[in-house]
């Protein structure tokens, strides 16, 4: 690589960080604009405010010392480094770096590419052929799990269990499958051919889709034995609250007497969409409120207009955080449902995505979150009321879930 074009590259990054600190130091302005986890702010709005900068703030990139140290480092690099250097690379290590010295594990910067597939993953679509994957550690190619209805898999001769070996004639062995994934994603009405052996008959097949929108279901229900509704949760995008609102309006027509909520094992997601949940079910009162660097505070109520009139059961665990922690927490405060399984994860904070100009965008953590009763629950998790356990032995027997068999039997007992 041209040495001045690499000293070119790196100034362009080092500038272009600088950029980048302004936009995070600006957070006051970005959080009380939007109010929306999901939402963002470009950098030219979030920089129109001077006063968001605090005058003592001194600039790290303002060190003659950096810019000595960034020149030692190219010297060293374009000398003695074996391998390829791409500018762009070094740029967004520098970028990424910014965000890594938070210290914040939530914290990332997202490049033009990274923040686009975000924003598609957290709206509950995208464009691609509707499997779900996981790499098999026996064979390290990527197997099919799941096929999502109306897609274009379930329309085509792809099977549970196939296991997929090539993508677009490329062998696809060992790879990483977020990389796999991305090979089968692609623009809307653009075809892929995945080749597929069948483990079944060890057949070999070459199938070609077409790629289109697919929404990611959300939300699962159905109708147990004793009229009680059953829903599942295993994420919160912008498409669960229509999804959710579905399996209640179900549930209501057929006569529901109790309904769980299962939130075992959901990672959270966007708060817009965990409040319009609460809506749906709470009474009238605080769902949750945030407190930012500056104590300003935020609430997010509920009319009561849709109030549950039935008992309900959540399901909790381990692995129930952040916005699913919103509606547990809530829902224990107003004592509208009994706690089953295990204490969740304890993730009290909320992060925000803040658009750039140039299309990167860069995440950051702004506030703590309290539920209706003033409970900080960040690395201490909310306790259920009933603990239980799961037992995975017997689950792996005959797929008895002894979690939800107490749920069941408390609603029963609490409908008489």
């Amino acid at each position: 690589m041209n040495k001045k074009d690499f000293w070119s590259g790196l100034l362009t990054g080092i500038l272009i960080a600088a950029f980048i600190v302004s936009a995070v130091l600006c957070g006051k302005v970005i959080y009380n604009a939007t109010q929306d986890a999901k939402q963002s702010e470009t950098a030219s709005n979030v920089g129109s405010e001077e006063s968001a900068i605090p005058e003592e703030y001194e600039s790290v990139l303002e060190d003659p010392e950096l810019m000595e140290k960034i020149l030692l480092l190219e010297n060293a690099i374009d000398e003695l480094y074996i391998g390829d250097v791409s500018t762009e690379d070094i740029k967004n290590g520098i970028y990424d770096g910014i965000m890594s010295s938070l210290g914040d594990p939530y914290a990332a910067y997202y490049t033009p590419e990274e923040w686009i597939e975000l924003q598609n993953s957290t709206a509950g679509i995208y464009f691609g052929i509707g499997a779900y994957l996981q790499k098999s550690m026996t064979t390290l190619y990527p197997q099919i799990t799941g096929i999502i209805d109306d897609s274009p898999a379930s329309e085509s001769e792809l099977r549970v269990d196939d296991y997929i070996y090539m993508v677009d004639g490329e062998d696809v062995y060992d790879m990483d499958l977020s990389e796999v994934v991305s090979m089968i994603k692609g623009e809307e009405g653009t075809t892929v051919t995945l080749t597929i052996v069948r483990p079944s008959t060890g057949e070999e097949l070459d199938v070609t889709l077409e790629r289109r929108r697919v929404e990611s279901p959300t939300v699962t229900y159905e109708m147990l034995e004793d009229d009680i509704l059953l829903v599942t949760i295993t994420e919160f995008d912008t498409v669960t609250v229509d999804q959710f609102a579905e399996a209640l309006a179900i549930g209501k027509g057929s006569g529901m007497q109790g309904m769980i909520l299962d939130l075992r094992g959901n990672p959270g997601g966007s708060l817009a969409a965990v409040v319009e949940i609460a809506r749906m079910i709470l009474p009238e009162g605080l769902i949750v409120y945030t407190e930012d660097k500056y104590g300003e505070r935020v609430e997010y109520a509920c009319d009561g207009t849709h109030e549950l009139d039935v008992p309900m059961v959540v399901l909790v665990n381990g692995g129930s955080a952040s916005a699913s922690e919103i509606l547990a927490g809530a829902i224990k405060d107003y004592e509208m449902g009994i706690l089953v399984g295990t204490t969740t994860f304890g993730k009290g904070i909320v992060q925000r995505v803040v658009a750039l100009d140039d299309g990167s965008a860069v995440k950051l953590t702004v506030s703590h979150y309290y539920t209706p009763l003033g409970n900080d629950i960040h690395e201490v998790g909310i306790s259920p009321d009933v603990e239980i356990e799961f037992d995975s032995e017997a689950y792996l027997e005959d797929e008895t879930d002894n979690q939800l068999d107490e749920a069941i039997a408390i609603l029963l007992d609490e409908i008489g």
